[in-house]
């Protein structure tokens, strides 16, 4: 054995010398640095080596014996035991990335080194010298009442969201609203919910989680198509409408009240979910659909795309009837959002900090969104965009010479080029069929959803160019 394991636990304080000691012969067994089978000096031998007493090295091994670490007999002397399996490799980071992309124009990331952190560390500062002992205990399973406030204030004002703090159910993030309102509708009975075609794909995922399928409905120019609607069935449904993704449509004043009078028609539910909201260029900000019915809509948002999405931490604004259901549901699956987090956040809300980054991260995005419009109007000319008042990405239609779309996409991806077509986010397309007519032609097209937010405007502009490149080689 080597002794050089060892000797620095040897050199440790006399009192905690002998924990020390065990926990280096611990770690050396585990690691596999000692062997299954390597015999271990006697204690007498050990303990001249280290220098230390030999009742400290017997203590060790008799520990070690018992948890099973070693093996030992009379006479035969102290061996590593084969109880213990190999070290096994660190953990594998699963975090959604683009393997080997060059420059991703995949939408739904912000730019992460736009987070505050001087601000954000001077909120938590603050937090931390005036929080009282027992808020940190077990939270209201709804959020605590500070941070239930202070977003209901922001909400009302930003939104034109119907804000009741008792209303408001903090959560980590829109996936587990979605999936609190998934399963609160099945124990209503409720087992379809209706979903935007083209949307969002994880709503199917999240809602097979708790018991429900997804219907898909589709979009026509002012939003959800209304007759496909009723035709469904459906008493549910999620929608987009200040900024629908991936389409970017706002839906109209006439199409907001047509969805809402067949909310109340069929005693229903719409999901309005905010997901950027507030990052509207060129116009003032679309009001929520919650502000014209908050008894048949449920509001979500988060601070994934103004902040980061890996804080975890949004909002749910549910009608008076499902709060006690939400809420009881929210219980059961964390016992409520931590408590440290949610006070920061409410600091940050209270003291402007947040109203200050939404109106940093606006300021950059719409340089970026400026900055593809004009890469793609540079190299490729004749391209229609759409959904670019508002949002983090845009729609790419591009002239039919640079189709077929598989081609394109094959081209751009042996380039380095990560981009999402606008067909992945379909719920209803049948992918083996080709499709005559109409769908085959726009099988044929070559229609894009770029992400900008997260690119600078100098990377953006090589991606383009190099998007262009691959193409027309």
């Amino acid at each position: 054995m080597t002794i050089e394991l060892l000797l620095h636990a040897a050199s440790a304080p006399a009192r905690a010398r002998g924990r020390a000691l065990q926990t280096a012969l611990r770690d050396a067994v585990r690691s596999g640095r000692l062997a299954v089978g390597t015999r271990l000096p006697s204690s007498r031998e050990l303990a001249a080596d280290l220098g230390v007493s030999r009742g400290l090295v017997t203590e060790a091994y008799e520990q070690l014996t018992a948890e099973g670490y070693l093996r030992s007999g009379r006479g035969a002397g102290t061996w590593v035991g084969d109880a213990v399996r190999a070290a096994r490799p660190p953990a594998r980071d699963l975090a959604p990335r683009p393997v080997g992309a060059r420059v991703d124009f995949v939408p739904g990331t912000p730019d992460l080194s736009l987070f505050p952190r001087a601000a954000w560390s001077a909120a938590q500062r603050g937090v931390l010298a005036e929080l009282a002992h027992h808020e940190l205990g077990y939270p209201d399973p709804r959020g605590l009442p500070r941070l239930r406030t202070a977003l209901a204030e922001l909400l009302a004002r930003r939104r034109g969201v119907v804000a009741d703090p008792e209303r408001i159910v903090v959560v980590s993030g829109v996936t587990q609203a979605t999936t609190l309102l998934g399963f609160v509708l099945h124990a209503r009975g409720i087992r379809a919910v209706g979903v935007e075609d083209p949307g969002s794909p994880q709503h199917a995922e999240l809602y097979a989680a708790a018991g429900v399928t997804t219907v898909p409905v589709p979009l026509d120019d002012e939003g959800l198509a209304l007759a496909p609607l009723r035709s469904s069935g459906v008493r549910a449904v999620v929608t987009t409408p200040a900024h629908q993704f991936p389409t970017g449509v706002a839906y109209s004043a006439r199409r907001r009240v047509e969805l809402l009078d067949w909310a109340r028609s069929v005693d229903g539910l719409v999901l309005e979910d905010d997901y950027d909201g507030d990052f509207r260029y060129d116009r003032a900000p679309v009001g929520a659909l919650q502000g014209l019915d908050p008894e048949h809509v449920a509001y979500t948002g988060s601070v994934s795309k103004s902040l980061a999405p890996g804080l975890r931490l949004g909002w749910l604004l549910v009608p008076e009837p499902l709060v006690e259901e939400v809420v009881a549901r929210k219980r059961t699956l964390d016992l409520g959002h931590p408590a440290l987090d949610q006070a920061l956040f409410a600091r940050f809300v209270e003291r402007g900090d947040y109203d200050r980054q939404l109106r940093r991260c606006r300021r950059a995005y719409q340089e970026r969104r400026d900055t593809l419009l004009a890469a793609l109007q540079e190299h490729f000319l004749g391209t229609e965009v759409s959904g670019i008042a508002a949002g983090l990405h845009v729609i790419a239609a591009l002239p039919e010479r640079y189709g077929p779309q598989e081609r394109f996409l094959t081209e751009v991806a042996a380039a380095g080029i990560a981009v999402r077509p606008l067909a992945h986010c379909g719920h209803a397309r049948n992918e083996t069929d080709a499709g005559t007519g109409a769908e085959a032609a726009e099988k044929e097209s070559v229609r894009l959803v770029l992400g900008y937010a997260h690119l600078s405007p100098a990377r953006i502009r090589d991606g383009v160019r190099m998007m262009a490149a691959a193409v027309t080689r």
